[in-house]
């Protein structure tokens, strides 16, 4: 989100690869206390993710001692085994191998098998010293250029743990038709309890009780988020693909730092950012190492394919507003260069039909309506994490920030005559659906969309609502209708609910379903189907599902 202050506000409102590894539905607890005699044991679940057509990768974390807690730095190397099976009972092992972990990987584990079929469904499990883990359940990526009939996915983003419980990510895991859940980042907050949390209240407090900037910090809050009992039962039941945004850093996070770091107090922000990648690519399902890098693309046969976006780490500063000079300028960049080279390859020379971008921040230009009383400008202000100039809030963080790299991404779908490109984003606590114009100044008179835009709404992070203080679908509602109005080529906009998405991709058309979530703040939440916009082949534009 951009250089608006957060942190201020809310606070007055009350082996670093794969482990070494070779390769020839969970029950989740609470982390262990120190003296807990039960250990070893596989406290924090098991995952997959990044699913190739003869690979996936495969995550757990073991306690091998009592005081081999996560972040302790404390605790024996301790060699884990690991199973894949085309069966729930192992009857049929496809892999098997074992990988040593230890305290300087905080006692993670990652392994790719290999070898294995395309478009298979495989079970897996780890074992140590007596103790095996929760049995997980992947599929690997269909073969390329295979036939696909269809591509089912979970579509998440912007999970605070203090905010609510992860109610979305339980009614995913009961579905049982998903391919792939995509994360399009958040996945956790920096924040210390009494920062931000569920309007006026913490549901659920931050470990540790301070705002992570350690690499202490960062292992704990992850290990603390892997706890969920409803995140363990979807990470068990479906491969992730997963990319970060500022959260898993810090607020607003930009290649030489963030809004929510001050240098000297909180160290330095190169250290600082390094450890945070070190916790994140220790306890996410993710092919990354540090050093390396984070965008990546995957193909499902000659359907889809998916190109996840990293949108901090080469980013420049945020512009102090949408009328500074710097906004446009050819010199700063969202994606950096090499990873804007990558993305528009990728455009050109895939096979896939779909071409679906894992985008952070929304791309989409959006212009604030002029007829919002103070009060609802603040309110958007706040919730989109914009800087305000004259009373008028404008999002610096997002594409809208980085016009130059936003028209060169435009330009080469317009100029190639690129066709089904859909960006996914996350990001802004919101659901909406866009058509992304050529000429947002001419549209829709010229009609010339050459892409589409699905943005999900968050798991529990605040919405428009909340800022409010009104009930859901109430004082938005006036909001809603104004930025539809200022912006035609936003066909649908919810600034309140709370939820999931599932995407849902064939030959002939992409439709994305928005669930929203009764009341994040209750375990047992209940869902109902929101509403479903669809994509039809060849269009680049969006309309109500039939």
């Amino acid at each position: 989100m951009s250089p608006f202050n957060r942190r201020d506000l809310l606070r007055s409102a009350g082996v670093i690869a794969f482990a070494g590894a070779t390769a020839s539905a969970a029950q989740g607890r609470p982390g262990p206390a120190a003296g807990s005699a039960a250990v070893p044991d596989f406290l924090h679940g098991v995952a997959s993710g990044d699913p190739l057509p003869d690979s996936v990768l495969l995550w757990t974390r073991v306690t091998p001692t009592p005081d081999a807690l996560p972040g302790s730095g404390l605790g024996p190397d301790i060699t884990v085994g690991w199973e894949v099976a085309e069966d729930s009972g192992f009857l049929r092992v496809a892999s098997s191998g074992s990988v040593t972990t230890g305290p300087a990987r905080d006692h993670t584990v990652k392994v790719v098998p290999t070898g294995l079929r395309p478009g298979t469904p495989y079970w897996y499990r780890f074992s140590v010293a007596g103790a095996t883990s929760a049995t997980g359940r992947t599929r690997t990526a269909p073969a390329a250029g295979a036939a696909v009939e269809r591509l089912r996915m979970g579509v998440v983003s912007c999970a605070n743990w203090q905010a609510g419980y992860f109610s979305a990510y339980r009614h995913l895991a009961d579905r049982g038709d998903l391919d792939v859940v995509l994360h399009l980042g958040d996945y956790l907050y920096e924040y210390a309890p009494g920062e931000y949390q569920a309007r006026d209240v913490v549901v659920r407090a931050h470990d540790p009780a301070v705002e992570m900037t350690t690499l202490t910090h960062y292992r704990r809050r992850h290990a603390q988020y892997k706890t969920d009992l409803d995140l363990q039962a979807l990470h068990a039941a479906v491969p992730f693909v997963v990319t970060w945004d500022d959260h898993e850093f810090a607020n607003d996070a930009w290649s030489g730092g963030a809004e929510n770091h001050t240098d000297g107090i909180e160290g330095t922000w190169a250290v600082r950012r390094e450890a945070s990648q070190q916790a994140y690519a220790e306890w996410m399902p993710v092919r990354y190492e540090p050093g390396g890098h984070i965008y990546r693309r995957f193909t499902f046969g000659s359907l889809a394919s998916i190109s996840m976006l990293d949108l901090r780490s080469y980013r420049s500063q945020q512009a102090s507003s949408v009328v500074d000079p710097a906004v446009g300028s050819p010199t700063r960049t969202l994606t950096g260069e090499a990873q804007m080279t990558w993305l528009l390859d990728g455009f050109s020379s895939t096979q896939a039909q779909w071409k679906l971008i894992g985008n952070p921040v929304m791309i989409a230009p959006i212009r604030f309506p002029s007829t919002l009383s103070a009060r609802e400008v603040g309110a958007v202000g706040q919730l989109l994490g914009s800087t305000t100039i004259d009373g008028v809030p404008y999002n610096v963080d997002q594409w809208d920030g980085y016009t130059a790299d936003r028209s060169r991404v435009i330009g080469h779908l317009r100029d190639n005559a690129v066709t089904d490109a859909v960006f996914l984003t996350g990001d802004i606590h919101s659901g909406w659906a866009c058509d992304v114009p050529a000429d947002p100044l001419t549209y829709p008179s010229n009609g010339a969309s050459v892409a589409t835009e699905l943005v999900c709404t968050s798991v529990t992070s605040d919405n428009l609502d909340d800022i409010l203080r009104s009930p859901p679908r109430t004082a938005s509602l006036a909001v809603e209708e104004a930025f539809k109005a200022a912006n035609p080529h936003v066909k649908y906009l919810d600034f309140d609910s709370h939820g999931f998405s599932v995407l849902e991709v064939t030959p002939a058309s992409l439709r994305m379903d928005w669930y929203a979530l009764s009341e994040r703040t209750d375990r047992a939440a209940t869902i109902s189907l929101a509403t479903s916009w669809q994509v039809a082949a060849g269009t680049q534009s969006v309309r109500p599902a039939r």
